[in-house]
């Protein structure tokens, strides 16, 4: 085992929750409430009732994890399927930054369904989401830029987050966390290609993430071996997934910085790469007073992981797909003035105001934004107008960076309009659940997180 993988490993098996910063704790809480949204606003729309029917095919018909969508209990191990699928596919979830890693959507649906499974509190499922996270991220890290190219970052990493994160619940040693890497990063998988097909793939990459680390794990305590260097060693992680591998990142300040606490909130509902664009638009047309018809052309300047993911889609032909689209983001922008859920489902495919606008947009590679990225996602746009000026728009952090992040009432303002949208909870029923996550840390079972 290589020394940052041992560092690591050391660091999750000697993590306690009495060493948490009670701003990291509060945080967990706010990240919590925000997948909890995402989780929640997919009931009844396509894939999510694919994942739920083989569900209830493949799994036991009750059990003590709860499936979000219908409510239905079930093993952890479907329970995590479902809710990690589910978590993911209206894009309001979680990012860090510098690890392109979506953490929400992979740690939370395996740490709360094992936490049910188990019979843990409140303060077990903080401590053990915090270690996914931290784990995640770095492993994020490690694997760099090229990595992101070809592979889904969430699928591939986000299994070893969500197994880490199960793995702290079972109390894993240094010993049983080095095993479990290499379970978890023998099976970790997603590529990008199904974004040039509007493919559903993006949903069983969460949902077998979040599925496969709760399996590592559970395999783990009952004495599965795993590979001992399955990130650094010559046929591991670094070695077939990255070109640019940086083992160091894998052991960055262990314990003093809290990676967790630089997640991003996600404000559009859009893939994350079209928001420091979207933001700079907007400021842009609020300053100089600009319609959407007063506008010719906008160039985004962007970073290069935002061509290689957006660029993929020209004319979107479904509404997941739409937000992937930056020239449909930017128009739901200049015509609607935000690009939400409701945006997206009643305007994006059916406007061909909305249809038009992406026609005028187009990406242009900055080397000062590609620079910065992915420590920071910069927003720049240039906009020629009808009457022949031109005009510039910049933003250093979009909506939701730590930086420029939600409040609690804007994240509880964010979980009654996800709720809201689907129908899965009433507002009265929503009002309930946020009480809940706010006073998780007090709650001895988890049973009423459903």
């Amino acid at each position: 085992m290589s020394q940052h993988t041992q560092a690591l490993t050391e660091f999750l098996a000697g993590l306690r929750y009495e060493q948490i910063p009670d701003a990291v704790l509060a945080r967990t809480e706010d990240l919590f409430l925000d997948w909890f949204g995402s989780a929640l606003a997919s009931a009844g729309s396509h894939p999510i009732p694919l994942f739920e029917s083989y569900a209830a095919c493949m799994g036991p018909a009750d059990g003590p994890a709860r499936i979000f969508v219908n409510r239905r209990g079930s093993s952890a191990y479907f329970a995590a399927l479902v809710n990690g699928a589910s978590s993911h596919l209206v894009e309001q979830d979680d990012l860090h930054n510098s690890s392109v890693l979506h953490p929400a959507t992979v740690v939370f649906p395996a740490a709360l369904a094992a936490a049910q499974d188990l019979g843990k509190s409140g303060r077990e499922l903080l401590l053990a989401s915090i270690a996914g996270y931290e784990a995640g991220i770095r492993i994020g890290e490690f694997l760099g830029r090229s990595h992101y190219r070809i592979f889904h970052t969430t699928a591939t990493v986000g299994t070893l987050a969500a197994a880490v994160a199960v793995g702290k619940l079972l109390n894993f040693d240094q010993r049983q966390f080095n095993h479990l890497l290499g379970s978890a990063g023998t099976l970790a998988a997603g590529l990008w290609e199904f974004l040039r097909d509007a493919a559903d793939s993006k949903q069983l990459h969460t949902a077998k993430a979040a599925a496969d680390g709760l399996l590592a794990a559970y395999l783990t305590a009952d004495g599965l071996t795993g590979a001992q260097d399955i990130l650094e060693g010559e046929q591991g992680m670094g070695a077939g997934m990255s070109s640019d591998a940086d083992p160091s990142k894998l052991s960055d300040r262990l314990g003093t910085r809290w990676a967790l606490a630089e997640t991003s909130f996600k404000y559009h509902a859009s893939c994350r790469h079209t928001h420091p664009a979207a933001d700079a638009l907007l400021e842009l047309m609020q300053r100089e007073g600009l319609k959407a018809e007063d506008i010719a052309s906008v160039t985004t300047r962007v970073h290069q992981g935002a061509i290689d993911v957006l660029g993929r889609v020209v004319v979107p032909q479904t509404v997941h797909q739409a937000k992937f689209s930056m020239g449909t983001v930017l128009g739901l922008i200049a015509l609607y003035g935000k690009a939400g859920l409701t945006e997206f489902h009643t305007h994006a495919l059916s406007d061909t105001r909305v249809g038009e606008f992406r026609e005028k947009v187009s990406m242009l590679l900055d080397p000062e934004v590609d620079g910065a990225y992915p420590s920071r996602w910069l927003g720049r746009v240039t906009v020629q107008t009808t009457d022949g000026r031109t005009l510039n728009g910049a933003i250093d952090e979009p909506k939701g960076d730590p930086g420029n992040t939600l409040s609690r009432d804007e994240l509880e303002d964010k979980f009654r309009r996800l709720v809201q949208f689907s129908g899965a909870r009433s507002d009265d029923e929503a009002g309930v659940l946020i009480d809940k996550v706010w006073r998780l840390r007090e709650l001895q079972r988890l049973d009423a997180l459903a």
